[in-house]
């Protein structure tokens, strides 16, 4: 089968090159993918930054979607032809993550490899169910940023009507936060820097959107905005480059979810989230439990994940650079040949 691996660290340096054709184990089920869709955290992996010390050869990305082809004795959930989703920690399946069930996520090491490959098996309880009214490019973005942004919104922040939400830039899990707010009938605040970005954000039934590029006091805009009250929720995907504006624009006794770091440095003050009382939540992704009401709610509304482009299997460094760009509104995919 063909595969990509990392020998060295750079997205120039991934090598296209090919692997045995995994047999299933006994209570394994065998995955032919079709789609596989990327999150920064590939950058991460696959530049070295996020972790400098993995053992190499590895196969890299976490998110896919494909067919079953082959099911082993002991697999009674399965059958082939059930189309699928791996889920991104291998072996969290309900209650709290443990440091045991966080080294089983896909994607960041050859002990999990992840879905750069046609072929792959699986746990037969480490798979869920596409949604029938899903593609598999659709499905192949939802391991990682949507179950990300339901952790956020609805496990931690337990988002309801009239609660109003910020979310910040374009990337997937944002666009996943403002859809799914958006499910809840929440009111959705978002920020970006490009005004045809505004506009498709509009379109995507956001209530009001700052361009942060000319209101660069983007949180002060927020509080006007709520009569100087500040948010329910704000999905915080910049760490320290945006955290200080984030408490800022959050109410007294507001919920900060914490999911990436892709604002730079910048300072923080600690003093502001106990005066105002906060509650700065850090979240990784999710557990099957999770996704499955995840896809459960979905199914119900008929979410469409937003996809910006689709790349070919054989394209995947000049996606990675183009996702590494940060150019994409919602979700940059990979198809399978």
């Amino acid at each position: 089968m063909k595969a990509v691996e990392i020998r060295e660290f750079g997205i120039d340096r991934l090598v296209a090159t090919t692997r045995e054709m995994p047999v299933p184990g006994s209570d394994e089920v065998l995955v032919r993918f079709h789609a596989g869709s990327l999150n920064y955290r590939d950058v991460m992996v696959v530049g070295g930054s996020y972790n400098p010390r993995m053992k190499l050869p590895a196969i890299p990305l976490s998110d896919g979607a494909g067919e079953i082809v082959a099911v082993g004795d002991a697999v009674s959930d399965w059958e082939v032809g059930d189309r699928v989703m791996p889920i991104f920690v291998q072996r969290w399946f309900d209650g709290q993550a443990s440091e045991e069930t966080r080294r089983t996520a896909l994607g960041a090491g050859p002990q999990w490899d992840g879905i750069a490959r046609e072929y792959a098996a699986f746990r037969q309880d480490a798979v869920v169910k596409i949604p029938e009214y899903l593609s598999y490019e659709e499905a192949a973005t939802l391991p990682c940023a949507a179950l990300t942004a339901w952790h956020a919104l609805v496990v931690s922040g337990h988002v309801t009507d009239g609660d109003t939400v910020l979310t910040l830039g374009t990337g997937g899990v944002s666009i996943f936060a403002i859809q799914i707010a958006k499910m809840f009938d929440a009111r959705v605040i978002a920020t970006s820097s490009s005004e045809a970005k505004i506009e498709r954000l509009r379109d995507l039934g956001v209530d009001e959107v700052i361009n942060y590029s000319t209101r660069p006091d983007w949180d002060a805009a927020v509080l006007d905005m709520t009569e100087k009250r500040g948010v329910d929720h704000i999905v915080e995907i910049g760490g320290a480059g945006t955290l200080a504006r984030s408490i800022n624009a959050a109410r007294i006794a507001g919920h900060v979810a914490m999911i990436g770091a892709l604002g730079g440095p910048g300072d923080f003050n600690p003093i502001s989230v106990f005066m105002k009382a906060l509650r700065l939540q850090g979240i990784f992704v999710g557990s099957k439990a999770m996704f499955t009401d995840l896809l459960a709610k979905a199914a119900e509304a008929k979410l469409r994940p937003v996809i910006d482009r689709v790349f070919e299997f054989d394209e995947l460094r000049d996606a990675l650079t183009y996702m590494e760009s940060g150019a994409h509104f919602g979700k940059i995919v990979i198809r399978y040949g």
